[in-house]
């Protein structure tokens, strides 16, 4: 007997990524198949495991209801585990419904998984509640979708016109000088405060606000794009004071984000959180070194060196997996003491509950050292230096001119990432953006060869390099660019700093 898979109907919310609820982050974690909305973000593919098949649904080239849901049907009766990611809630103005009915037609089990709405999240992005209660107790919502002339247009535009209450419209933007005056010429004043927010929850949001008689017309000269959604009704007048996501110091500027994928999210949502819209470009993976012989060797002969030295949180990461293969007791470390070049080196420690001993208070290579020698004489002590395949010689000269014994011995390389999951990398270089920021030579090595980064600068000179300390900047130099900004610290938290604290220049409309 077939195993019968199941279909879990999913909504992914407005926009924001991080609107996805728990029950839909689980499932997309498990699924085999996933089938992608085009009004869903594809940030969200990033929680599918490795292997799992990602049918992305395109704008320009919609498939009809019966044969999505034939497909899904399809990989269902094949045994499957299929989620059905669907932009906002699956049952509200996405065919949710009937995709219901045809799985159950089917006899194919299915689940729904409500999603946020658009319809609420949308107007608290711009700054607007739809209820409050020195305005109204009710909202309507309705679809533009159809010209509101229409003698059979399902939605009774006379009585909108005359419900009390805040009005939202969907998908109204290339009807909005029609819907508003099927509003005004129903008896609706034309002062009614009213708004219209294109790509709400997301970095990429704009907003416009007017009255019901500008709306239109301000939208136009604005280029608002679909999807939008159209807010009409005094509540629209708290905006000025309730606008707390286009306040944000970043918002409205794009910034890429080249860390490695799985090291991404900590920039991301410091950046996120300061109203940036945010691409995620990984330029680097992470890997074992090429050649393992001389990790094998320190490893063997760790009990005879004084320090490790740990120049990143790669290098402890990868240090650690190859110790837990040789060792399976963390006391095999024996007694040699450690360094850390920063505080997330340093919190990568001692998650494993060792101590750090010593740590610059800014990482530059002459800092790591001298923190070195403030424990003690160096003279004649055994180091090891466990870091990148690919690194600057300066920091294991300075401690050999100090006398040390220095094995700088590589753990990992950095190996260029070329996939494009998200569909961030293709945007970026159409689209450009305002900031790029390099956490490592790495990343700026690494984005060179895949874009030509001076070549990138060149085709959008607007666009701001943002570097996290001196290192890295080397490396921008090396390219005969400059960086914008430098990190002080050098830290995740003072690069963005360090963004907000220069001054805006050019920002899209």
């Amino acid at each position: 007997m077939n195993k019968k898979g199941t279909v879990y109907l999913v909504g992914a919310g407005p926009g924001d990524p991080q609107l996805l609820t728990l029950r839909g982050a689980e499932l997309l974690r498990q699924a085999d198949v996933v089938v992608l909305d085009a009004l869903a973000s594809p940030e969200l593919l990033r929680l599918c495991r490795a292997g799992a098949e990602l049918i992305q649904r395109r704008r320009d080239q919609p498939m009809p209801q019966a044969e999505l849901t034939a497909l899904l049907v399809e990989h269902a009766r094949a045994g499957r585990m299929v989620v059905r990611l669907k932009g906002g809630d699956p049952y509200i103005f996405g065919r949710g419904g009937e995709e219901a009915e045809g799985l159950a037609a089917s006899g194919v089990p299915f689940e729904v998984v409500p999603g946020v709405s658009s319809i609420a999240a949308v107007p608290n992005y711009a700054g607007v509640p739809l209820t409050h209660r020195e305005h109204c107790s009710s909202f309507t919502v309705v679809t533009g979708h159809e010209d509101p002339n229409r003698p059979d247009n399902p939605v009774d535009w006379d009585r909108l016109a005359a419900e009390p209450g805040t009005k939202v419209v969907l998908m109204g933007v290339d009807r909005l000088a029609q819907l508003t005056e099927a509003l005004l010429s129903r008896g609706l004043a034309a002062d009614t405060p009213a708004m219209l927010v294109a790509q709400g929850t997301t970095g990429r949001q704009r907003s416009v606000d007017g009255t019901l008689g500008t709306l239109a017309e301000l939208a136009k000269e604005a280029g608002l794009m679909p999807p939008a959604v159209a807010v009409i009704g005094s509540v629209v007048g708290l905006r000025p004071q309730l606008n707390w996501f286009e306040s944000r110091p970043l918002f409205g500027q794009r910034v890429v984000v080249t860390r490695a994928a799985n090291q991404a999210a900590e920039l991301s949502e410091r950046l996120w959180q300061q109203g940036a819209e945010v691409l995620e470009v990984p330029c680097i993976k992470i890997a074992p070194p090429s050649e393992r012989t001389a990790l094998v060797e320190a490893l063997a002969g760790l009990h005879g060196y004084d320090w490790l030295v740990f120049t990143s949180v790669n290098g402890v990461t990868m240090f650690f997996e190859a110790f837990f293969k040789a060792f399976s007791d963390l006391r095999d470390l024996g007694g040699v003491r450690i360094a850390a070049v920063g505080p997330a080196t340093r919190a990568q420690l001692e998650a494993l509950h060792l101590q750090v001993d010593a740590m610059p208070k800014e990482y530059v290579a002459k800092e790591v050292a001298r923190a070195l020698a403030a424990e003690g004489s160096l003279e004649n002590l055994r180091i090891l230096l466990p870091r990148a395949e690919v690194a600057n010689r300066e920091l294991p000269k300075l401690l050999e001119d100090m006398g040390a014994i220095v094995d700088d011995t590589p753990c990992y390389q950095t190996v260029i990432e070329t996939e494009d999951v998200t569909g961030h990398a293709a945007r970026m270089m159409k689209e450009g953006a305002e900031w790029i920021t390099f956490t490592s030579g790495s990343t700026v090595r690494n984005f060179h060869q895949r874009f030509d980064l001076p070549g990138f600068v060149r085709q959008y000179p607007h666009v701001k390099l943002a570097s996290v300390g001196p290192e890295t900047t080397k490396v921008i130099q090396e390219l005969n660019l400059s960086p914008t900004v430098e990190a002080r610290p050098h830290t995740m938290e003072g690069l963005v700093e360090a963004m907000i604290a220069k001054p805006r220049g050019r920002q899209r409309g």
